[in-house]
């Protein structure tokens, strides 16, 4: 008998085949895939119509990795208007229709959600045919959207109650740094919002996507944070290598070549960092299709948050010429060039004029050795740190008009080392001899230990502490306030510490002279690295923008800077800000030339009257 080479399919009666049909899987689709098959893009975007992916090809991975179940989070750090939130409407989509489950989309505000539901969400919900006819609009509300074996729920970040209540299994966070803080009651709304898809461990999504705004921002948190990052290479057209598009690599005319703006900028190029060409905005659609994301970090092989950041180079909507235009537009306006860099660059700012670094105040030498005094030394204070088993401390010479300079640092084991420090002689060129007229101490660490020493050292020494909150001034005077120590009723110093800051940071940056921050011939590394170990940043708290200082990296050591903010707090109580008025007040005043008296006026006026 012949054997059969397959197996044939098992005949079924006409009448059962429907019903077979109804119960079969459906396939299911990547989102990329499910967006170009269903989509339709209101007339209200850029682009209307039928979703194509061949004009932002970037995204397709981004909306994949939605589909991928070895993927839990994806952040997207992106510029604005490059199709993001298109992106993760689309994913929102292809969930309704292919593997429901209860979700949540948030926002920054409530009215923003509301706004989002009635002019992009509802048109999309009955746009589709595969999600109209799973919608459940009569039973929706502005909040609420309900499909078929699931909800849609939608908020904003200002609304911590909804934020910490029903599990959810599938997240959408829409621009995050827009979000208001952390209070002290709650978590940040991030925190909040991801504490609920917590029974849903083994699958849930959790889609993020923002223009970052600070280093401190949520967005870019998050980013730092993810297992894994990916760029978007693309090919030059001229040598083929896979290159990252930079804000950098456009060039245009000086302004000496070509003095008006516009026309600078309609000259911008592109030019590839492998192989010098021109790369021209006619070239960029060929790149974006044949472009591909690539890891620049990667922690674990099969990494369960994946970051993808891209700036609007990219962007099929803009031009190079656009992206030129705009940034000679605002280079030399902080506020502007602040918005360019978030929103076009896709990069957190940074305020640079108070930036400092070790090299800096090296370059701040002197070649007036350790120990020794500088000719226009007219006060000298110190600077004492407390610190577990030892104690940093500085002694600064001052001169008119804030001139300053480091004449010695240390670590002192005891009281005692720092008391024979302080009470050092020091030698004046003029060949009159100084001391240190007051040195503050750190006392926010061994409190009682610092108190006991300044009651014991009262000639030279005050307690000192940094302030909580901006002060008014640079600093105040309290006094102790402990009634069962031999310290109540002593003065303490209020500091505010960044105020200080401010002031050293801008005087380091001036050249060596009148008026600058300066540090002795034999100035150490580790001296240069500890005075410059925090930097100034911009963070959000409680729905606003501040500036503070804080260290550059974890754990850095910054003693020394602390030193010098008490010794320059110190020079304060001192009058320092008044020497130069002293030795105006204090200099001979020029004899006045003798007045004729009115006979010899006169007489002079009259020589001939005989």
């Amino acid at each position: 008998m012949k054997r059969r080479s397959r197996v044939e399919p098992y005949a079924v009666p006409r009448w059962m085949a429907p019903a077979l049909q109804v119960l079969r899987p459906k396939k299911r689709l990547p989102v990329s895939a499910w967006a170009e098959a269903n989509r339709i893009l209101p007339d209200t975007n850029a682009v209307a119509g039928p979703w194509r992916n061949a004009l932002t090809p970037y995204l397709i991975e981004i909306m994949d990795a939605f589909s991928d179940d070895t993927t839990e989070q994806i952040v997207f750090v992106k510029p604005t208007q490059v199709g993001g939130t298109s992106a993760m409407e689309n994913a929102l989509g292809s969930l309704i229709d292919q593997d429901p489950g209860p979700t949540m989309v948030v926002y920054p505000s409530d009215q923003l959600a509301k706004r989002t539901v009635e002019s992009k969400l509802e048109p999309m919900f009955k746009s589709c045919p595969a999600l109209a006819a799973k919608y459940r609009a009569h039973e929706s509300e502005d909040l609420a959207q309900r499909f078929d074996g699931m909800t849609v729920y939608l908020t904003g970040a200002n609304s911590p109650a909804d934020l910490s209540s029903t599990p959810i299994r599938y997240l959408f966070l829409d621009e995050v740094d827009k979000y208001p803080g952390s209070t002290k009651k709650e978590s940040d709304p991030v925190s909040l919002a991801v504490e609920r898809t917590k029974s849903y461990r083994l699958n849930r999504k959790i889609f993020m996507a923002s223009t970052p705004t600070l280093k401190t921002g949520l967005i870019w948190r998050a980013k730092e944070s993810a297992e894994a990052e990916k760029h978007y290479f693309v090919p030059c057209p001229h040598c083929g290598a896979y290159i990252e598009l930079k804000f950098a690599q456009l060039k245009w005319p000086s302004q000496e070549e070509e003095p008006d703006l516009i026309q600078r900028a309609r000259r911008v190029r592109y030019v590839c960092q492998e192989c010098g060409c021109i790369l021209t905005d006619r070239d960029k659609p060929a790149m974006l299709r044949a472009g591909r994301w690539q890891f620049v970090r990667r922690d674990s092989e099969t990494p369960r948050s994946v970051a993808f950041w891209m700036n609007t180079l990219y962007s099929p909507f803009t031009t190079f010429e656009e992206v030129a235009r705009e940034f000679l537009k605002v280079k030399d306006d902080p506020e502007m060039l602040h918005n360019f860099v978030n929103s076009w660059l896709a990069e957190p700012w940074e305020d640079t004029k108070l930036k400092t670094s070790a090299e800096l105040v090296l370059e701040r030498q002197t070649e007036t050795p350790a120990w020794q005094l500088p000719p226009w030394t007219k006060l000298l204070t110190g600077g004492i740190d407390v610190q577990e088993n030892c104690m940093y401390w500085t002694i600064r010479a001052w001169g008119n008009f804030m001139t300053s300079q480091c004449v010695a640092h240390g670590q002192a084991l005891s009281g005692e080392e720092v008391e024979r420090v302080m009470n050092a002689e020091f030698q004046l060129p003029s060949g009159g001899k100084m001391r240190v007229a007051l040195a503050l101490i750190d006392s926010s660490d061994q409190t009682d230990t610092v108190y006991e020493f300044c009651l014991m050292n009262l000639d030279w020494v005050a307690a000192g502490k940094g302030s909580s909150k901006p002060l008014p001034g640079y600093y105040k005077i309290s006094t102790v306030d402990k009634p069962d120590s031999r310290a109540n009723g002593m003065q303490l110093i209020i500091i505010d510490t960044g105020k200080y800051k401010d002031m050293i940071s801008a005087r380091m940056r001036r050249p060596n002279g009148s008026g600058s921050w300066m540090v002795h011939k034999d100035c150490d590394l580790e001296y240069a690295q500890q005075v410059t170990a925090e930097h100034k940043v911009t963070e959000r708290a409680n729905g606003r923008q501040v500036q503070k200082w804080v260290p550059k990296s974890t754990h850095a050591d910054n003693h020394y800077l602390d030193c010098e903010v008490y010794a320059a707090c110190a020079a304060d109580l001192k009058n320092v800000r008044s020497l130069a008025l002293q030795a105006l007040a204090a200099a001979p005043k020029p004899r006045p030339a003798p007045q004729p008296t009115p006979e010899e006026d006169w007489i002079g006026q009259h020589e001939n009257w005989i």
